[in-house]
């Protein structure tokens, strides 16, 4: 298959420079994403006030659930295609192509009738404080009702990546992006929508970058449109994708579970905690930007490597993505620890002491525990992108059962200190089982071992 504009080359040449080339447009498409919720945060923070900004908080877990899961999804899907890519099989490609479509369907259909029944019993299980419950559920389920524009984005986005096309999903994202920030400003601050106006522009916005995703695949990626003789039924494809989707999904969906306990632990503290915390996360979230970018570079490069057989890449890759993020945490610690208190201020727009400091706390401790994150991340991806479905698994599993016992046994106890350090003690133990079970995985050895040899 031969490259085309806006294509990185990822199975030949210098690994460090495809890596970094490919990464980019990943990280900046990772910040504008990001922005979505951040503006709403700082809009919602200036204009509404505390308690919105708690209420929004409050409905973030379940947000993020959502996004997570149809980012897992999607990248999952996407990790087939990759391969096939690799391989330089098309006709397998448009027909993983065409599966994704199916899936995808089946999916966002399910989760948008389901979401009208468990949305608000899901809140009050997390303890959303009484006198926020409301807007909370406002904002979360206008979202909800439009779940396939997120689905549609992350599928479309994921399948221009496999091919190695990193750049126009992120020039797509700064175009909603943008008018995301001007439909929050019109919707909240001129017809006064409170925390729902928030969520109509988000999800306009996203449905924008999903019409100019569609239109470039039509226009430019032409191997991506599978014809209708590719969406003959193959019990084996499907049921390689379905596992390496639902693979992907259900772990970021653990993960975010795991997220939702510890928001039930965080809303019991009050609703300036809430909002000091929720500024404080926001931040975090552009802290880990480049990490993700590396991240799901290492999953598109190891997909396509792995179908073209070249393991020894593989092994040099997920060594260099370790490097990178070293020199981030070096870099994002030094810059964070001094500017910490005035990006909560910045951010939440509030004067409370206790939101200021706590959010600031917050982000002083977890800045340098990110290496921790840069081992973790590479190496899950990793064995997902070579097909090892389970042990990713167990590592959210590992997170989950952690911030369960964090909420119940240590934050009654420790309050706010206790969320602080819960994330970066969790993380060091899933380290242990994902650095072992990639290193030890048989291929790689095997592609060490001969290497030597």
């Amino acid at each position: 298959m031969t490259q085309k504009k806006f294509e990185v080359d990822l199975l030949h040449g210098p690994i460090l420079k495809a890596m970094l080339v490919f990464a980019v447009p990943l990280f900046f498409s990772g910040v504008f994403q990001q922005l979505y919720n951040t503006m709403d945060t700082v809009i919602i923070g200036h204009t509404l006030g505390d308690e919105a900004l708690a209420a929004m908080g409050a409905a973030g877990a379940v947000y993020d659930l959502l996004i997570g899961f149809a980012l897992g999804i999607g990248s999952g899907l996407a990790i087939v295609t990759a391969r096939s890519f690799g391989s330089g099989d098309e006709d397998y490609l448009k027909r993983s192509v065409a599966a994704s479509l199916v899936i995808g369907v089946g999916i966002t259909l399910v989760m948008t009738v389901a979401a009208r029944f468990i949305l608000y019993p899901f809140l009050e299980v997390l303890n959303t404080p009484v006198e926020i419950i409301g807007q909370a559920y406002a904002y979360i389920s206008t979202i909800t009702l439009f779940i396939g524009v997120m689905f549609a984005y992350n599928l479309c986005a994921g399948l221009l990546r496999a091919i190695g096309n990193s750049v126009m999903p992120l020039l797509f994202l700064i175009l909603s992006s943008l008018l995301n920030i001007a439909l929050d400003l019109f919707f909240i601050t001129q017809l006064h929508m409170g925390v729902q106006g928030a969520a109509v522009a988000t999800v306009i916005a996203q449905g924008v970058s999903v019409i100019a995703c569609l239109f470039y695949i039509w226009k430019k990626a032409g191997i991506l449109i599978p014809g209708r003789k590719h969406f003959v039924r193959d019990r084996e494809l499907y049921r390689e994708m379905l596992a390496q989707g639902f693979s992907m999904a259900f772990m970021s969906a653990i993960v975010h579970a795991g997220s939702a306990i510890l928001q039930s632990g965080i809303n019991s503290l009050g609703y300036l905690v809430i909002a000091g915390h929720v500024a404080a996360r926001k931040i975090f979230m552009f802290l880990m930007m480049p990490y993700m970018a590396v991240s799901q570079t290492v999953s598109t490069f190891v997909a396509q490597n792995y179908g073209a057989g070249q393991i020894g890449r593989i092994r040099r890759a997920v060594k260099i993505s370790y490097l990178c993020g070293a020199v981030l945490t070096a870099g994002i610690t030094l810059f964070t620890i001094p500017l910490a208190p005035w990006m909560v201020r910045m951010l939440s727009g509030s004067s409370e002491a206790v939101v200021i400091e706590n959010g600031a706390l917050y982000l002083q401790v977890v800045a340098p525990c990110l290496m921790i994150l840069a081992l973790l991340n590479p190496s899950r991806f990793a064995l997902q992108s070579i097909g090892n479905k389970i042990l990713p698994i167990v590592s959210s599993v590992i997170e989950l059962i952690g911030k369960y016992l964090f909420v119940a046994f240590l934050i009654p106890r420790f309050q706010y200190m206790a969320v602080i350090f819960c994330e970066p003690v969790i993380w060091a133990f899933m380290d242990m089982e994902l650095l072992w079970a990639f290193w030890r995985n048989p291929l790689i050895r095997q592609s060490r071992e001969s290497e030597r040899n």
